[in-house]
């Protein structure tokens, strides 16, 4: 399985729906709960390219975007391809 981040914040609904939409694909994921751990938010808006607001969603360290992004290429039949290993 592809390498999975999401950078969230607690009672954040899109980070909700995102979280479970992968949740609901079987995918484990590393979560960053920007709120708990401050310090990871610049690291969070560096490597989106400035985006502030969560969730931010990485797979293999490719940034995918936030929830409408998700959904959007689960819409597109495009997040399965991703979310496998590469090789």
């Amino acid at each position: 399985m592809a390498k999975v981040e999401v950078y969230s914040s607690m009672l954040c609904g899109f980070c909700y729906r995102a979280k479970k939409l992968l949740e609901q694909k079987g995918v484990s994921f590393t979560e960053i709960d920007v709120m708990m751990h401050p310090s990871r938010r610049a690291e969070m808006v560096e490597r989106s390219g400035g985006r502030t607001s969560v969730p931010q969603i990485f797979i293999d360290d490719r940034h995918i975007g936030g929830c409408d992004d998700l959904f959007a290429l689960e819409s597109s039949h495009k997040l399965d391809a991703l979310l496998k290993p590469a090789g």
